[in-house]
């Protein structure tokens, strides 16, 4: 696979010296470019680790961005915009990035509860009231995936459709009536199942409380004053992708996937020897995913906004507290500590999220104590053993970080 180099790595000085009457001057040319900093110690080894999980994974292009007081920061892209080639993926291409958008659609609700508009205590039948058992949901439930709600995206007949019209457009309320047609998992408040609808449902509250979209209101509240030009969620219309990007790819069929994401094994002994190339899946429409993972981003846009929503910025000290408090284990122990809250993922020493979207795997992370921030985009929604790309390198960086062993399952899945 055809990789780029290091950002910033290989630049040349050039000095020019003449001799004076009264010493030696050094006279810079007007080509002078100040020495890059030299890569961090972690990287060579780092970088041979991802370029072995690339590879094993048939991932065909990805971008990963660390920054680290402590440790020191570097970027890099890797791959490909295509499986056949189409150019280098560079450090600003725009990825889809899943469900690291219900972050961003949690802040905002967030922020709406601290100006008033609306208590996390506040049972979700007051906006809603078409949400079955409605009246003992709350708010909170529906950004710590508490609420027992039907998933959407596990429906057979939905997925069949994404397989069959990729480009459909799809509405809120269809979703919702899709997952209102299906038993809940469980009453509210005791137990824990990632869905989706939970955050539809949060998009339509935020737009019913301000009366603007939820396009708007992310441009308002987070785009805008981050300085994200390269992050949007774009209307439910379009497909498409600012450029550049690369393409998205998936193995499988959103069908065969939903129960075991992993590949029949001739499949993936296909994969490995190259016989088997994942499909081209770039022109999905995320409507279907909108406030829930429809977001576009960039790794340098990410980083400013995954250190704002977690080292603070976005919210007022008291809610950032609560946010922060409201994590609690998920899943069985692993090598890391995983855990859930309100619209945040925490692994280990990082607090953030991750996104899966056919197409795409994304991973962003901030450590508020040693301010390590880290980015992992990809073009392939999950390997062919069903892994996701971006949890697998970011793994390796936190291993190369914290001594963290690289082996740890996402909770988070965009689906």
């Amino acid at each position: 696979m055809r990789r780029s180099g290091v950002i910033g790595m290989g630049l040349s000085l050039v000095a020019a010296a003449a001799v004076a009457g009264c010493g030696n001057v050094v006279e810079r040319p007007a080509t002078w470019r100040s020495p890059a900093p030299a890569a961090p110690a972690y990287a060579t080894a780092l970088d041979a680790r991802l370029q072995a999980i690339m590879k094993d994974m048939r991932v065909p292009g990805a971008v990963v961005m660390i920054t680290s007081p402590a440790k020191g920061d570097w970027t890099k892209a890797y791959g490909t915009r295509t499986v056949e080639g189409g150019g280098p993926v560079t450090v600003d291409d725009h990825f889809r990035i899943g469900s690291n958008t219900k972050t961003m659609t949690g802040t905002v609700l967030l922020q709406l509860v601290q100006e008033g508009k609306i208590a996390l205590a506040d049972p979700v039948s007051k906006y809603r009231p078409e949400v079955p058992n409605g009246d003992n949901i709350t708010i909170t439930q529906l950004l710590d995936m508490r609420s027992g709600l039907y998933n959407y995206s596990e429906d057979e007949q939905f997925n069949a459709q994404l397989d069959n019209d990729p480009t459909r457009v799809w509405k809120p309320e269809e979703l919702l009536a899709i997952a209102f047609a299906k038993p809940p998992y469980f009453a509210p408040g005791t137990a824990f199942h990632y869905s989706n609808t939970n955050l539809i449902l949060a998009g339509l509250i935020i737009e019913q409380l301000t009366g603007r979209t939820l396009r708007e209101e992310f441009q308002q509240r987070l785009f805008g004053p981050l300085s994200l030009g390269q992050t949007s969620l774009p209307p439910d219309n379009d497909n498409g992708l600012p450029a550049p990007h690369p393409q998205g790819y998936m193995f499988g069929t959103n069908v065969s996937t939903l129960t075991d994401p992993a590949l029949p094994a001739a499949e993936q002994a296909a994969a490995a020897n190259g016989t088997l190339l994942p499909k081209d899946v770039t022109v999905s429409n995320p409507s279907w995913a909108w406030a829930a993972g429809g977001a576009i981003s960039t790794a340098a846009d990410l980083t400013r906004y995954v250190t704002a929503m977690v080292g603070g910025g976005l919210l007022d000290a008291k809610t950032q507290q609560t946010r922060m408090a409201s994590i609690l284990p998920i899943g069985a122990p692993g090598p890391i500590e995983v855990g859930y809250g309100l619209a945040i993922v925490r692994f280990g020493p990082l607090y953030g999220h991750d996104g899966q979207i056919p197409g795409y795997n994304s991973f962003m992370a901030h450590d508020p104590v040693r301010k390590d921030t880290v980015i992992v985009l990809t073009s392939l929604f999950a390997g062919p053993d069903g892994k996701q790309p971006a949890n697998q390198m970011a793994m390796a960086i936190m291993q190369a970080l914290y001594g963290i062993p690289a082996a740890a399952a996402s909770p988070s899945p965009s689906r």
